[in-house]
């Protein structure tokens, strides 16, 4: 959705499961090894995800234009980027009654089965999708099931597809307060009608039907009845192999087999709090420290050593599908802040990390022009490209994860095995390796330089350090100094 407190109610609900029983006879991905006889869904999913990275299009900002036209100029170089699919934010039309700014929120859908006419037509998005394709990509949009904008059909036409209170259709409540959540611009949908369900399924298949995409990203998935998304997943599933994200960072949405992948919110604020706390942005870090104290408080020190906490989490919670990791997406740039402000000094020290981890690499709009922006929600911004400063260097980590099964995505990728350094506090050190492919990761996770000593010999070998491009010798009990978040990825090929 929108507002800036949204991201917190994400740890809060833990709702949902999904089901679905039907698979076509199309290409799927199956473990060799899992037994998934008593899970509730063998998904049908593209063969291509086993090593894919995402990115996240912005699609009002990100060309002067807005358009679809205007963006499929910039389909060869994220192609050449590495880059295998692409997730749209909503380009349906955005309801007029009561919006928010200029131009109000994507999330606020006029219309499920149309384009937004400030990006184009039906016809124009359809083309742009040929182009995805065409460029060996794919394609995922935004999916909004949990509330539509005042001025959707579906208000005039069918208001018993809406929550009531005293008589009135209300904005979406928290289930967890029993409040507002302050979305005011939206209108809750009541999934306790089975026509909504079965109009909000047809809306779903006619984008995969006429404009042949490849899946959904589902906002507020955490807020849909399970037994719906049930239906949804059974319709779907049937129709082609799909991608499906969902806005959550619930485990059984994805053990139960419905969304592939999911959030990884945790991760992502355990690295923002690294940052901060590790002089990665000394400003922010003094103020931080200044209104502790003021306060009477001590600042909590978040280390290296925290990344196996939530990693143990994940692994005993989590059995099967992929974890989306991220140092930006469009809620923490516009609400929290860009990569820059946040990770400060760091920031490609944990781009880095969240591109070799277990997991899908996510990269949100302009993070490759290293375009220090936040931008607007609600209104017309512009995208500073410049040069892209920083293409070759999310290249050089999608063309390793392409080409070295280690870091492919869940169970097709090698396990991550901590190398112990001595300072383990301070530098991340891991080791990945399937079907003889590995590779090897060292970052300094603060603002200081850093002795280490690598412990043990399961990463011993021939290396190529990927950015600088030399090849190395790594040896058990070999010394390292690392520079304040320095970092080397070593790949055997």
């Amino acid at each position: 959705m929108h507002t800036p407190n949204r991201v917190s109610l994400f740890l809060m609900l833990a709702i949902l499961f999904f089901a679905c029983e039907r698979r076509t006879e199309q290409e799927v991905v199956t473990s060799e090894t899992e037994d998934v006889s008593d899970l509730a869904v063998e998904p049908n999913i593209p063969e291509w995800t086993k090593n894919a990275v995402i990115y996240e299009v912005n699609l009002r900002h990100y060309t002067p234009e807005g358009t679809f036209a205007a963006f499929e100029q910039h389909i060869p170089r994220l192609a050449e980027m590495g880059v295998d699919l692409l997730w749209f934010m909503p380009i349906q039309p955005v309801s007029e009654v009561n919006r928010k700014g200029e131009l109000g929120s994507p999330y606020a859908v006029g219309d499920y089965q149309a384009t937004n006419p400030d990006f184009g037509t039906l016809e124009e998005f359809e083309s742009m999708i040929d182009a995805v394709h065409a460029a060996g990509m794919y394609a995922i949009i935004d999916w909004v099931p949990n509330h539509s904008g005042w001025d959707n059909p579906w208000i005039t036409e069918h208001p018993d597809f809406y929550t009531k209170k005293d008589g009135e259709i209300t904005d979406p409540i928290n289930p967890a307060t029993g409040e507002s959540w302050g979305w005011t611009d939206v209108a809750d949908l009541n999934y306790d009608n089975d026509e909504l369900r079965d109009s909000m399924i047809a809306a779903m298949e006619f984008w995969v039907r006429e404009a042949d995409i490849d899946g959904f990203r589902v906002d507020v998935a955490h807020g849909i009845p399970v037994d719906f998304i049930e239906q949804a997943a059974d319709s779907l599933y049937a129709m082609k192999p799909l991608f499906m994200l969902a806005e959550a960072e619930v485990p059984e949405i994805v053990n139960d087999g419905a969304f592939l992948m999911d959030y990884g919110w945790e991760m992502h604020h355990t690295l923002n709090q690294i940052a901060k706390t590790q002089g990665a942005n000394r400003e922010a870090e003094t103020d931080a420290s200044n209104i502790a104290r003021e306060e009477g408080e001590e600042q909590e020190q978040v280390t290296a050593l925290d990344i196996d906490r939530v990693l143990k989490r994940y692994a005993d919670d989590y059995e099967r599908g992929y974890k989306m990791q991220f140092t930006s997406n469009h809620d923490e740039n516009s609400w929290s802040g860009t990569e820059f402000q946040r990770m400060g000094d760091g920031h490609k020290a944990f781009a880095v990390l969240t591109a070799t981890f277990d997991g899908m690499p996510l990269i949100y709009t302009g993070q490759e022009s290293a375009d220090d922006q936040q931008y607007e929600f609600f209104t017309k911004d512009d995208v500073e490209w410049g040069d892209y400063a920083y293409a070759d260097f999310y290249k050089t980590l999608f063309d390793l994860k392409e080409r070295n099964q280690a870091l492919w995505n869940g169970e097709y990728g090698g396990e991550l095995q901590k190398i112990a350094t001595g300072n383990d506090e301070n530098v991340y050190a891991f080791t990945r390796e399937k079907n003889g492919d590995r590779v090897v990761v060292i970052i300094n996770l603060s603002a200081q330089p850093q002795d280490i000593t690598l412990e043990g010999d399961d990463f011993a070998g021939g290396y190529t350090e990927v950015f600088s491009d030399e090849s190395n010798e790594l040896q058990e009990d070999m010394q390292m100094n690392l520079g304040p978040w320095e970092y080397f990825v070593y790949s055997n090929r």
